[in-house]
């Protein structure tokens, strides 16, 4: 395996380059290497890693594939995921204040906003909508439309910010599992000491940037866990 001076990797899956600031760490790109058919029809990975499984602070990183060449989109940031940091890869369960570890599609965008600069399908959210954790309802883990018959929810028009731009994280929904855990979303943080339930939160700017990058063309994919956990996960 040949390596060039000019921080550009050779892999089975092509080229992973080093722009725009700085290169891929190793963990990352051995990742990609191994789970190629995991990820190999992606052309956009989100990875929103730490080191530390019971740690709510994460490290952000967007990359695309151009051609055969992975490269970053912006700098790596900071963000926040659940108060008790990652759940064990299927390990994650309603109310545990864990964020699920594994590889999840990027599915709809969500706002306040009747419309936001977003290639990804796009939702308004407004008073009357609803996302339901009761693990005894019939919508458990959905979106609803009116008051749902359910001992509890979310309202997704919020009395703040956190949900001004949002993004679903499509995990537990292809079946849905009671009590496997609901509402995992990607959305805006309370600040970098404010920990989530269970979503990755980050700065409000970073947000708007995903979803004026993401393409559901592209097959985008988030990528959460321990390294450590990430690393012995199964590739198939």
């Amino acid at each position: 395996m040949a390596i060039f001076v000019i921080s550009v990797f050779l892999f089975t899956d092509g080229l992973i380059g080093a722009e725009p600031s700085g290169p891929i760490s190793p963990f990352i790109r051995e990742f990609i290497a191994r789970h190629a058919a995991q990820t190999g029809r992606s052309e956009q990975l989100i990875f929103v890693t730490n080191r530390d499984a019971s740690s709510f602070l994460v490290t952000i990183l967007a990359l695309e594939k151009m051609g055969s060449i992975w490269k970053r989109v912006v700098p790596e940031f900071d963000g926040t995921i659940g108060k008790e940091g990652f759940a064990s890869i299927g390990k994650k369960k309603e109310g545990d204040g864990k964020s699920p570890t594994g590889i999840f599609p990027l599915g709809m965008a969500f706002g306040y906003s009747p419309s936001v600069a977003t290639k990804m399908s796009y939702r308004q959210a407004t008073e009357n909508d609803f996302w339901v954790d009761d693990v005894n309802s019939e919508d458990y883990n959905q979106w609803v439309k009116g008051q749902p018959k359910a001992a509890s929810m979310e309202q997704m028009r919020r009395n703040d910010d956190a949900y001004k731009y949002g993004i679903v994280i499509e995990y537990n929904v292809n079946p849905i599992v009671k009590g496997k855990g609901s509402a995992i979303f990607l959305h805006i943080w309370g600040g970098k000491g404010e920990p989530t339930l269970g979503c990755v939160g980050m700065p409000e700017d970073k947000v708007v940037r995903l979803l004026g990058w993401l393409d559901p063309v592209k097959r985008p994919l988030i990528i959460m866990g321990r390294e450590g956990e990430l690393h012995s996960m199964r590739s198939r």
